[in-house]
């Protein structure tokens, strides 16, 4: 009877425990909405653009660069059909973002698409943004970021600590449910079901990846000034980052037919808390094991990188 009570009482702890969040590092700024958000620094000059410039859904109709209305029928909305030069140029991003990460050191890796639900659950996606992947009745996930299966190629492994940092990259299509999402902020390419995207992944020393951290934010601002495209990068506020995050940047790009930001890109560190999920670990010089951090970025998401491109150019 009380191995029986001792066994409920462990398995209500830990469900408990999994739904805490990350703690903020002690940079993240108080704040509970985007409005709180501090502002780092912004780069270029925003185009002006005629009044009657047109948005990228309606560039994409009058040069059949791709088709909501097709993709509706094939499967429904959020899924959009690229076409002509529209698929031409999604091919060209991703060989672009992938050819410069590898450049700069990032191993590439081509992951699987499907996740079991221990992976899921050891990148913070389970329980937090169940209700936003989409499951099959092999009981797999849709990945929503190539994050979620190359972060587990180290799951349960120990890293030797010379191996630091850990570099990674890898290009998949995206699955999000986005579930209650409506109006104009998600018109054309603004907010899909799938999407292509290229992420970077580092598993770091904690003593280092702060650091590391910065690194990633570098390059990823790199891309955006190859693309010649006005952007900002902001600090997000406690209340506005992700479950898993103990500090995360969120880089915007200015479209200047919307005449708003568009989010293209976060990069994020979580110190220990997916490593502990992970079991991710090193023996430090004292000979003690060690949770590393393991840090993510995404670099870049195409949707709306091409609406920018579409809009600002």
């Amino acid at each position: 009877m009380l191995s029986q009570s001792l066994k409920e009482v462990e398995i209500a702890l830990e469900d408990k425990l999994v739904t805490v969040p990350n703690l903020p590092y002690h940079l993240v700024p108080k704040g509970k909405t985007p409005e709180e958000n501090e502002i780092v620094r912004s780069y270029g000059d925003i185009p002006e653009l005629p009044e009657n410039a047109l948005a990228h859904w309606d560039l994409a109709t009058k040069y059949k660069l791709f088709d909501l209305d097709l993709g509706v029928k094939i499967t429904g909305a959020g899924f959009p059909v690229y076409t002509r030069q529209g698929a031409k140029l999604q091919r060209a991003l991703i060989n672009f973002f992938l050819d410069h990460a590898t450049d700069q050191g990032y191993g590439e890796v081509v992951p699987p698409y499907m996740v079991n639900r221990d992976s899921a659950f050891a990148t913070g996606q389970i329980p937090d943004k169940e209700g936003q992947m989409y499951y099959t009745q092999d009981e797999f996930y849709l990945i929503p970021t190539a994050e979620v299966p190359i972060t587990n190629i180290y799951r349960d492994v120990i890293v030797q600590e010379t191996d630091f940092p850990i570099m990674m990259t890898g290009y998949s299509p995206c699955f999000r449910r986005e579930a209650g999402s409506y109006g104009k902020d998600v018109r054309g390419l603004n907010r899909v079901h799938q999407f292509d995207k290229v992420e970077i992944v580092q598993i770091a020393h904690p003593d280092q990846s702060y650091e590391v951290l910065e690194q990633m934010l570098s390059y990823v601002e790199s891309l955006l000034v190859k693309l010649e495209l006005p952007y900002r990068v902001l600090r997000l506020c406690g209340g506005d980052m992700t479950f898993s995050s103990s500090m995360t940047y969120d880089l915007e790009v200015f479209s200047a037919a919307q005449k708003r930001w568009l989010e293209v890109s976060s990069v994020s560190n979580f110190e220990t808390y997916q490593a502990n999920r992970l079991k991710v670990r090193f023996k430090g010089k004292d000979g003690k094991t060690q949770l590393a951090h393991t840090l993510n970025g995404s670099a870049l998401a195409l949707p709306r990188i091409v609406a920018s491109i579409l809009e600002n150019h």
